[in-house]
């Protein structure tokens, strides 16, 4: 490497906003310039990659968990391949929403990446009305995720009351250490600029609850040809995912999609479907869902995460039941 790769972390709970925003950067990045980013889901089924492989930036996924485990071994591999295979003049790097940025930062910071890579501007997505629920609140993630942002964004505002507002500014003010910046927007839009500002370099405390440990065997996936209608569950940081990938021929029934999007024990509902009004990106967090158009893709993905017990084959059993 001739010279560093400016290097952001977009970081946010399930359902803050992070692929929205990567999104919105990619769609203001300078034209001369070419971007990758970094995936990480907590599901074995990536979803991520396919919403931002329409924006023109060289993508690569690691699903199946945290990239911190195995002391960055997942994510080492990925973030290698990606810089050999693009030289990009950007990286974001999107973790986890269930991730803590301890072992990530320290991998990003070793001595192996020191020339490689150049820390910028770390950001941290926030859902202001998921302040008033004490479980994330408390939750040593977030509240890591929270401690080395650079930036905090209070997002989806068109969706917050003056009040809940008010609320993230007097908490977002109180933070310690001092942000450097706290904005609110929607869509995650905020001044690209503000990307290429140094890191404060703070020092996170190692996760307590979060053990990093031998990330299990990553799910062998079949052709699709072959098996057109795959599922794999995971589970770890006192949550569950069940995710699909299906044969692009196969139709799910969008009022169908939409209303099993709609129950409240989903923790997160993402997916990219072909459904009977179209190929459809389904996104849904709490009671916020958003659809959109895609273009057509090579296979349907959904990925269903909760903090409670999931029946996989009951799941899998309700969702053929939306298929034709």
């Amino acid at each position: 490497m001739h010279k560093q790769i400016p290097t952001n972390l977009i970081f946010g709970f399930l359902g803050s906003g992070k692929t929205t925003t990567i999104q919105s950067l990619l769609e203001r990045k300078p034209a001369s310039e070419h971007w990758a980013v970094l995936v990480n889901e907590f599901g074995e089924v990536g979803i991520d990659g396919q919403l931002l492989d329409q924006k023109g930036a060289t993508i690569r996924e690691v699903p199946g968990g945290c990239m911190c485990c195995v002391a960055g071994l997942p994510m080492q591999m990925g973030l290698n391949m990606l810089i050999k295979a693009s030289s990009p003049d950007r990286l974001l790097i999107e973790p986890t929403g269930l991730g803590h940025p301890h072992q990530i930062l320290e991998t990003l910071t070793s001595t192996f990446y020191q020339d490689v890579l150049d820390i910028r501007t770390c950001v941290t997505i926030i859902d202001p009305a998921k302040l008033d629920n004490p479980k994330v609140l408390a939750n040593e993630n977030f509240r890591a995720q929270t401690d080395i942002a650079d930036v905090l964004i209070g997002n989806k505002t068109d969706h917050c009351d003056e009040p809940t507002l008010a609320g993230f500014e007097r908490w977002a003010h109180s933070q310690q250490p001092p942000k450097r910046r706290v904005h609110q927007t929607t869509q995650g839009r905020f001044p690209p600029e503000w990307l290429d500002e140094r890191h404060a370099d703070l020092s996170i405390t190692p996760p307590v609850g979060h053990a990093t440990h031998d990330a299990p065997p990553r799910r062998q996936w079949e052709d699709l040809d072959s098996v057109p209608w795959q599922q794999a569950l995971n589970q770890g940081e006192g949550h569950f995912s069940c995710g699909w990938r299906i044969h692009p021929d196969t139709q799910l029934d969008f009022a169908g999609l939409h209303a099993l999007a709609h129950e409240p024990q989903w923790r997160r509902f993402k997916g990219v479907l072909n459904t009977t009004e179209g190929w459809r990106a389904i996104n849904a967090a709490g009671e916020t869902i958003t659809t959109s158009e895609v273009p057509e893709q090579s296979e349907s993905r959904l990925e269903i995460i909760t903090d409670h017990l999931i029946d996989g084959q009951q799941l899998d059993a309700r969702l053929k039941r939306l298929s034709q």
